[in-house]
């Protein structure tokens, strides 16, 4: 499948988001497409990457950057999302550093490797992201067992959100993964 909407020119885009791509393709070797993607309307692409660094980078909260990631290919894979799960398993991958673990919670997260906390904490993604007008008190009091505040359930489910609109937009316009994603974290890096 091929891209609905071409690529903006590099060259002519902002300085701002120009050198944002640029820091990316510097640190991971490549530029994700979503960059790119989303670049043909830069006033959307500074909200998106805004809040997703948010979300993403944020040090504080019980969430490591793993569970994060692991939020994001959960959900994105019951969105049906190809971009996401693929670079975002990727990320997993790295971050988990267990390349399986990652294609398990792609593929069946209630199967994975993965601790019941972790396994609580993809419950209630996938109820926010599925049938979050069912959310009821519960739920937090089954997170808080699990020792997850109400920030960090915050956060879950913000996560959750952000990347039901990051899936949609990457699925509508056809958005392919880098081919560099799909071997990230399951060989060595060369030095």
């Amino acid at each position: 499948m091929k891209a609905r909407y071409p690529f903006p020119d590099l060259n002519v885009l902002p300085e701002d988001i120009r050198a944002r791509i640029l820091e990316v393709q510097e640190k991971a070797g490549f530029i994700p497409n979503v960059f790119l993607a989303l670049a043909r309307r830069p006033a959307e692409w500074r909200a998106f990457f805004a809040y997703h660094d948010a979300l993403m980078l944020k040090e504080e909260g019980s969430l490591t950057k793993g569970e994060r990631e692991m939020i994001v290919t959960a959900t994105s894979a019951a969105n049906q999302c190809l971009y996401c799960v693929v670079a975002h398993g990727a990320i997993l991958r790295i971050y988990e550093k267990k390349p399986m673990v990652a294609d398990q919670v792609a593929v069946n997260y209630r199967k994975a490797d993965i601790t019941p906390r972790q396994r609580a904490m993809l419950d209630f993604a996938m109820k926010v992201s599925q049938r979050s007008h069912e959310i009821e008190d519960r739920d937090f009091e089954l997170l808080h067992a699990h020792g997850f505040d109400d920030e960090d359930i915050w956060d879950i489910a913000a996560i959750t959100a952000f990347f039901g609109l990051s899936n949609r937009m990457a699925s509508f316009s056809g958005m392919q993964p880098n081919p560099e994603f799909y071997l990230m974290g399951r060989i060595p890096k060369s030095r």
